[in-house]
């Protein structure tokens, strides 16, 4: 019985794979069927080779990343072969004397600033998380919020959003569900209380990557498209939006949670996950000078992480004052933090280098988008049609909410922000900012975010304890965001 039923199970999931696999390229090929289709209708006479290639590549892209029939990152990486060979082929015929001119502005987008920036923030997350450092400074902050569970709640969301304006939210969620984990799984706990906790730690991750420009991906898109357009925005220019926004934000989301699941205040005790703690009078048959030895030197490691963490986010806001650019302040946790060892060759393999791909192709497809005068075509046309300026804007800020839900922020917010420039030309920083910003407020599912999907997979909570958040983030969110930068940016800063 036993052997027919692992059989059965087998043969139904190698089924599945095949059924997977067929949906894959049915999606694959009915992308090109529409993309052919849209390129079609959008087509102009006035069109040369290469703005009739970047065209078909626009919504062949957008339809990949909506369908996932391939992984992102690699729809990235098509984005770059498609560039290349498209570009190659048509300036070989305009200008062959030049033409490695114009494909190789794509493949530099690979060193790209937002690239690098992105890096160093990769660095400094995979360095606090190996020394610990991360759940060292967690414990300490969470310490000083009490025994109320209001508090506690409030605690772990806004140490959470802190974190997850320097690492990824990824891992800060489940860093921090990690850590609280032993907490949860006692008996005695109310239900209420642990889906509130697990519930905010996710949307706090998400919400909190808002504050800084390495927080979320799509801020740094936001950013690079910006300079691209000649509007300079450096670390410290968005923190002044970001951070408020996190800030505020995370405090709704956790006086809204408490009025839905905290009914009892009543104290309690919270005792944090003590594994990491070595203790030392256990070791009995061990070389105590060898244990203390290398427990100096864990130390010293967090000491220097926590050194070059410090130095870095300084000189990240005050960019102004020395001028040396975000990107290049960024090699300095990628240079002292692998030449002192804390960062390993095994380690540089583990980072999230998808991502990075993910946004190259990307930044490449919005250059390409500018380059090739396809913006500056639709601009003109635009222009003949009065638009209201902030009714785009809110209805932009949606849109990246539903896109974002239902595939990932990162791709939503490189679909987004090349349209919303070109929908925007008079006042052209309010759309990346926003998109941006909303693509982080996408909360509904349990697979809207990474921070749902490690939140869900506790087993303490329901796919449907996710659309409160998910609501209320999604609906308050955009206007809160839509509201500040443009209270910011047409009336108080101005970007030059």
């Amino acid at each position: 019985m036993g052997d027919s039923r692992g059989v059965s199970l087998s043969l139904m999931s190698h089924i599945q794979k095949v059924v997977d696999i067929q949906s894959k390229v049915i999606y694959f090929l009915v992308s090109i069927i529409v993309s052919f289709g849209l390129s079609y209708l959008l087509y102009d006479p006035l069109f040369n080779e290469a703005q009739v290639y970047v065209l078909f590549l626009l919504f062949f892209a957008v339809g990949l990343w909506v369908t996932e029939a391939i992984p992102p990152f690699a729809v990235g990486l098509l984005v770059f072969g498609f560039l290349i060979f498209a570009m190659n082929a048509y300036y070989s015929k305009v200008d062959p004397e030049n033409v490695k001119i114009y494909y190789m502005k794509y493949v530099n987008a690979w060193s790209n600033s937002v690239i690098w920036l992105m890096l160093g923030g990769f660095f400094m997350a995979e360095a606090m998380k190996k020394t610990e450092l991360d759940k060292l400074v967690f414990k300490i902050s969470v310490s000083k919020f009490g025994t109320s569970p209001r508090f506690i709640l409030l605690g772990l969301m806004l140490t959470t959003a802190i974190f997850s304006m320097i690492m990824s939210n990824t891992a800060t969620t489940a860093m921090m569900v990690a850590s609280v984990l032993p907490f949860l799984d006692k008996p005695d706990n109310d239900p209420a209380f642990v889906k509130a906790i697990l519930i905010g730690i996710a949307g706090a991750a998400s919400i909190g990557g808002m504050g800084t420009l390495i927080g979320s991906p799509p801020n740094a898109i936001a950013v690079e498209a910006l300079n691209h357009h000649g509007i300079q925005v450096g670390f410290l220019e968005w923190m002044i939006v970001g951070f408020p926004i996190s800030l505020i934000l995370t405090g709704i989301f956790w006086f809204l949670l408490t009025k839905k699941y905290i009914k009892n205040n009543t104290p309690i005790k919270v005792e944090l996950d003590e594994n990491d703690k070595t203790n030392i009078s256990s070791i009995e048959n061990s070389d105590k000078k060898t244990f203390e030895i290398t427990d100096k030197i864990k130390v010293l490691k967090k000491r220097v992480v926590l050194i070059v963490l410090v130095i870095t986010l300084i000189l990240w806001l005050t960019e102004k004052l020395h001028n040396i650019p975000a990107s290049v302040i960024s090699l300095l946790p990628i240079i002292f933090l692998t030449m002192l060892g804390i960062i390993k060759a095994a380690d540089v393999r583990k980072l999230p280098w998808d991502t990075l791909m993910l946004v190259a192709g990307g930044l490449a497809l919005g250059l390409a988008i500018k380059e090739t005068g396809l913006a500056q075509h639709y601009v003109e046309k635009i222009q003949q049609f009065d638009i209201n300026f902030y009714a785009l804007v809110l209805f932009f800020a949606f849109l990246t909410v539903i896109l974002s839900n239902i595939m990932s922020n990162t791709a939503t917010a490189t679909i987004l922000i090349p349209i919303g420039i070109i929908l925007t030309f008079n006042n052209p920083v309010i759309l990346p900012f926003v998109i941006g910003l909303c693509a982080s407020t996408a909360l509904f599912l349990p697979i809207s975010t990474p921070p749902n999907a490690i939140a869900y997979s506790t087993g303490k909570l329901e796919q449907k304890d996710f659309r409160f958040g998910g609501l209320v983030v999604g609906l308050i969110g955009p206007i809160l965001i839509s509201l500040l930068v443009i209270g910011v940016f047409m009336f108080v800063y101005i970007i030059t």
